[in-house]
């Protein structure tokens, strides 16, 4: 397995990309005005936020490389 397209290829996008990147602003508005209390469901959410506007800025998910899914189009 190639390690620059397992780690720097696109293959992200469309509607994947919008979900992820609505997900992410979501999750980090809700931690940002409280609304979720301390406990397991603020460390779900955080990582929630993380993922979702790190793999949406990227257009890159570790997860689907390794399963060969692609949703960019090129």
């Amino acid at each position: 397995m190639d390690l620059k397209k397992v780690l720097l290829e696109e293959n992200v996008g469309g509607v994947d990309l919008a979900i992820r990147a609505i997900a992410g602003t979501l999750a980090v508005t809700t931690l940002s005005l409280g609304l979720i209390g301390p406990g397991i469901e603020r460390w779900i959410l955080t990582f929630i936020a993380i993922i979702g506007l790190y793999t949406a800025i990227m257009r890159h998910c570790s997860l689907y490389a390794f399963i060969g899914v692609n949703t960019a189009i090129k």
